[in-house]
């Protein structure tokens, strides 16, 4: 996958405004009750807005009630709604319910007279084509609320890291990763909503601790406002953006299957709906594209990928039908103003899995001189039926495998008793005792409170010991061997002595040995438009954030004289 990805660092910085500033809404269905997610919240004659949130939430400056302005609130599929701000009460949640938008029929026969009937491929085609007529050639910035975050099992914000922005755009026709320039006006690292370092750490797919399933995240010398704007497919159509898009200009019509859905209507305007699909390389496509009917500018541009082989757990499909593991979402929306279509808002969306410690695992193994016999301890209660099939176990001592007579389970150990005599057995735990002081005498390590290590230990020789006390460290018992842990597998190599392999067991909880348990996460980076500028050009000698750092991470701030024009839309506690 074409994508991107980057480390988050975020340090504090005091936002301009406090929770108490703030009158709060929420938008929803008229008749489903369901949160309408991305609408467009602006103030009336004025040029600031924002954009709600996935519970549908949204907060405005007080002051603007104070000023005794207007709200206009308009969404696709929605009528447009108009509500005084002095109407709105300052301390509650404002629910505010949008009623599904139509269009009069006689306006919708002359709209079908005077217009052909085109194919979705052609309505498609005509759109790409007018994407140089339609868009800004020249310089202009936007201004915004820029946030990334990550949604938890339980629907929760985590991480959720808030900055106002300006990105300075010379225009269509350049290579926005290059030459655009951005201005950090504020930031926050908000600890009023969960933190988990684990969740925010860079994707792993050495150890597979955080990995998207599916796909991989290139790191393009970029931080997050950067990985957000690249996957603006319809800003970046001469270039590659991301699978399957690729390059829109020249590949999207070929990778894709497009079919005519019903209009839907924005402020009374019919456009054209067009959805499109495909399957490639196990991976399921799907997507919509909305279009003007007057000079085929695109509106909106939803793109998501499916794992087409995994299925949701739950019962509930995502909103376009699907109940496959989704991989990525990517949603941009444009709305025409000065008479070109400039960005309003963008969202990337995409799910990771992060691997938490197996519930099952091996604690130690050693030669126990009371039962003759190895005994392997473990953290939980075994399953008992698992423990006894001998073809789960390995133990190889000096190259020679030793057979298994008898496997005796308890609660939390097993005993396997060895076809050896007594004699034997001693022997065996002899050799192996001077193994381990030749190894001592070359190789002492104590910096690990976990090691792979053994020991002679209150008369048990131990072949593996997860965890050693503190003063069996200060003594220096040693890194001295090589321990694999995969899902169902545990195997230790005890250098010129034992090797020894345990598979497929369980513990009474069904929980496989060494396998992890991963939770599933969704991660959002996204960017919300306050205030578009034609024109506009970088001041010179101006502090500009740093795009091959991440956000934050000592960058410069630079707030303007009008900085208390523009806030942070920061979500309500709980995501719907």
């Amino acid at each position: 996958m074409k994508c991107l990805y980057y480390l988050f660092v975020f340090f504090y910085c005091a936002i301009v405004f406090s929770q108490d500033d703030f009158i709060r809404g929420k938008l929803q269905d008229a008749q489903t009750g369901e949160p309408v997610v991305f609408a467009t919240i602006r103030i009336k004659d004025k040029a600031v807005g924002v954009i709600s949130n996935q519970d549908g939430g949204f907060r405005i400056p007080k002051k603007f009630k104070e000023l005794g302005d207007i709200l206009i609130i308009s969404s696709m599929g929605y009528q447009k709604k108009e509500i005084p701000i002095t109407g709105l009460a300052p301390e509650a949640i404002n629910i505010i319910r949008l009623s599904q938008g139509v269009l009069e029929l006689s306006e919708a026969v002359v709209t079908a007279k005077k217009k052909r009937r085109l194919t979705a491929r052609k309505i498609v085609r005509k759109a790409i084509e007018a994407i140089p007529m339609n868009y800004p050639q020249n310089s202009f910035s936007l201004v915004g609320y820029y946030r990334d975050y990550q949604l938890n099992q339980e629907n929760d914000y985590v991480n959720l890291n808030e900055a106002i922005l300006e990105a300075f755009d010379l225009g269509f026709d350049m290579v926005d990763s290059t030459t655009t320039k951005v201005k950090i006006y504020n930031y926050k690292k908000n600890t009023d909503f969960k933190r988990d370092e684990v969740a925010d750490a860079p994707y792993n797919y050495k150890t597979w601790q955080k990995i998207i399933n599916k796909a991989y995240l290139f790191n393009y010398g970029g931080n997050e406002f950067t990985i957000l704007r690249i996957h603006d497919a319809i800003r970046n159509f001469k270039i590659n953006s991301f699978d399957f898009v690729n390059q829109l200009e020249n590949d999207f019509l070929n990778n894709h299957f497009f079919d005519k859905d019903d209009d839907v209507y924005l402020d009374g305007q019919a456009l054209y709906s067009i959805r499109f699909k495909n399957s490639k390389s196990g991976l399921t496509i799907s997507g919509r594209l909305i279009i003007s009917k007057e000079n085929y500018a695109i509106y909106k541009m939803e793109y998501a990928v499916y794992d087409g082989v995994k299925r949701k757990r739950l019962g509930k499909s995502h909103k376009d039908g699907s109940k496959e593991q989704l991989v990525f979402k990517v949603v941009s929306e444009y709305k025409p103003k000065y008479g070109k279509m400039y960005l309003n808002y963008i969202s990337f969306h995409n799910s990771f899995l992060l691997g938490m410690p197996p519930r099952f695992v091996v604690d130690n193994i050693y030669l126990d001189d009371s039962c003759k016999c190895f005994t392997v301890r473990f953290n939980e209660i075994v399953d008992a039926f698992s423990a006894k099939k001998k073809k789960n176990y390995s133990f190889v001592f000096n190259g020679k495998i030793i057979s298994i007579s008898k496997i005796i389970p308890y609660l939390y150990t097993v005993e396997l008793y060895p076809r050896l005599t007594e004699r034997q057995f001693a022997s065996m735990k002899s050799e192996t005792e001077k193994v381990i002081r030749n190894l001592e005498l070359g190789q002492m390590k104590t910096s690990e409170a976990t090691i792979k290590g053994f020991g002679d230990i209150d008369g048990d020789l131990y072949i593996y010991k997860a965890k050693l006390d503190s003063d069996l460290i200060e003594e220096g018992w040693a890194d001295m061997f090589q321990v694999e842990m995969k899902a169902g597998s545990f195997k230790v190599d005890m250098p010129k002595t034992f090797k020894v392999t345990i598979e497929e067991l369980k513990d009474i909880y069904g929980f496989l040995l060494n396998k992890r348990v991963y939770k599933e996460y969704k991660q959002f980076r996204e960017f919300f438009v306050q205030q578009a500028l034609p024109g506009q050009i970088a001041p010179g000698g101006s502090l500009f954030m740093n795009k091959r750092k991440p956000i934050f991470e000592d960058q410069p701030i630079a707030k303007p004289n009008n900085s208390t024009d523009y806030w942070m839309n920061t979500p309500l506690k709980k995501a719907n």
